[in-house]
């Protein structure tokens, strides 16, 4: 008979885990004085088990602890930080904390955090750009627990997220750079399992469509926001028989990355290929050639997620929403008409 994950201890997972008891205390109390292996073996075990920390026993219940936990994917990128700054504005003017959660892509973290916070660690949570949320949106939903995704499709059920119209973004980019006179367009998407990466890429294919061009699958590169994908995607592209006038990048860091990649191919930004990123982060504006990129406004997505958490804290009644951001095409000099 399997034992019910409120019936199972600290005592249990340390015991699985091959740890002291206070070492699995530490892991869930998010203290940095953790080995990580030894961190992602007992967050593997927590899950295993569905072990949540009983913070009602500590005397919590039903208290406010007046913090919001957010869950981010790692701290590598302006991306991440122009959004936390809206939070953190938006929060401070409520007179509220912050208690920050960084899962470094690892799905097990995602739901371990999730498990932690919502026995009373935090009041609500936002989830930024989050992996696999299908795995504990039903611990969200038993607890009641208010949340809202951030750069997240949802589920297809109504769900509490901001997002941006990336659709759009990406049609626009792509129909500025066929503006231009280019028809061999590459282009570098982000992780295929996000919404957002799906979305951007359908504008890119949908705009190639709109000007009677057929898809082709050589110039399209799977990446997965990192300046390295950016490099390896661009690097991949310049070197067909064939290679493209053009590489649109689903995130501005990829588009560094292929600035880099132009680079040390001896090519001239935008003379002998244009790039084109998304996101507009504010490296953008000081690069060499600048980069021409597609705005989200990422510090209001931040605010208006904050904004959307407290009311559905305040009416945990409320009925869920998702509210869409415009983007902008922003035109800089790393994009030109083909031997411009």
């Amino acid at each position: 008979m399997k034992t019910s994950p409120s019936k199972i201890t600290i005592v249990e997972v340390a015991r699985q885990a091959g740890v002291a008891l206070g070492t699995v205390s530490r892991v869930l109390n998010n203290d940095a004085h953790v080995a990580p292996e030894t961190r992602e073996r007992v967050n593997a075990v927590i899950q295993e088990l569905g072990y949540v920390a009983n913070r009602q026993a500590r005397g919590l219940r039903n208290m406010k602890t007046n913090v919001v936990g957010v869950l981010v994917p790692d701290l590598a990128s302006s991306y991440i930080g122009q959004i936390l700054h809206g939070i953190d504005s938006e929060l401070a003017l409520n007179r509220l904390e912050l208690m920050l959660f960084t899962t470094h892509r690892a799905p097990v973290k995602e739901a371990a955090y999730v498990a932690s916070m919502v026995q009373g660690m935090v009041d609500g949570l936002l989830l930024v750009l989050p992996r696999n949320f299908e795995d504990y949106m039903g611990t969200l939903a038993r607890h009641n627990f208010p949340f809202t995704l951030i750069d997240h499709q949802g589920t297809g059920s109504p769900c509490p997220a901001v997002g941006t119209t990336n659709r759009q973004g990406a049609y626009s980019a792509t129909e500025y750079l066929l503006g231009l006179g280019h028809r061999r367009i590459g282009f570098i998407t982000g992780s295929m399992e996000l919404g957002c990466s799906q979305e951007r890429l359908d504008g890119y294919h949908s705009a190639l469509r709109a000007f009677g061009l057929p898809d082709a699958p050589e110039l399209v590169y799977e990446g997965d926001f990192r300046q390295t994908d950016g490099y390896a995607g661009a690097s991949a592209l310049l070197d067909l028989p064939e290679p493209p006038g053009a590489i649109f990048a689903s995130n501005d860091l990829m588009a560094m990355g292929a600035m880099d990649a132009a680079r040390s191919r001896g090519l001239r930004i935008p003379e002998q290929v244009s790039i084109i990123g998304f996101d507009d982060i504010p490296q953008a504006a000081m690069l060499r050639p600048s980069l021409s990129t597609v705005q989200q406004p990422l510090e209001e997505m931040g605010r208006a997620a904050t904004r959307m958490l407290l009311g559905l804290m305040k009416n945990p009644q409320e009925q869920a929403a998702r509210l869409e951001l415009p983007t902008r095409l922003i035109v800089r000099d790393s994009t030109a008409a083909p031997g411009g």
